[in-house]
């Protein structure tokens, strides 16, 4: 699929998945895309853990049942990030500029090979969650997952939500043109 092409479809997908695993092959090219993405100071500390394990999935899911696409998953992408900088660091600290731009790109490549997924960070924050769940993957303490994307092939296609023009969010030279 062409850039353009996976922009323009690329949606969060709730809904229920096929009962066909994603192939590593395709995990590994979706992470790639995601390890391909900018980093500030080109520091590169945004890590994943790829998850395709069944019993791993269904531990995630039972953190909150409530939460079905976690139980429709066939893969999962946890994106981790450090919980801040280096101690004794005087640079800024992106980590979380970091984790978004990966996911953005992970979210394309998603869409280009035909699988879909929902970008999953605010459900972490609460309760607990990114605790309990960076415990199942084995997360080390001073690190963070910050975003979650469970994915798989769409039982149903969906079109991305319509945006505002073009005209109403952008202009040349001064905010509101």
């Amino acid at each position: 699929m062409e850039l353009f092409e996976a922009i323009r479809r690329r949606h969060s997908y709730r809904g229920p998945m096929k009962d066909q695993p994603v192939p590593r092959e395709d995990l590994l090219r979706i992470v790639q895309a995601g390890i391909q993405a900018p980093s500030g100071y080109n520091a590169q500390t945004t890590t994943f853990v790829i998850v395709d394990e069944p019993e791993i999935l269904d531990q995630i899911a039972a953190v909150d049942p409530r939460n079905a696409i976690l139980g429709h998953a066939q893969a999962l992408i946890a994106c981790v990030a450090p919980r801040g900088p280096e101690p004794g660091s005087s640079r800024l600290f992106f980590g979380v500029e970091d984790c978004a731009a990966a996911v953005e790109n992970m979210l394309l490549a998603i869409t280009a090979l035909g699988y879909a997924s929902v970008w999953l960070d605010g459900w972490l924050r609460m309760e607990g969650r990114d605790e309990t769940v960076g415990r199942i993957l084995n997360v080390p303490p001073d690190h963070i997952i910050r975003v979650l994307l469970p994915l798989g092939s769409p039982m149903h296609q969906e079109e991305q939500h319509p945006k505002k023009p073009l005209d109403q969010r952008a202009w040349f030279n001064r905010h509101g043109g």
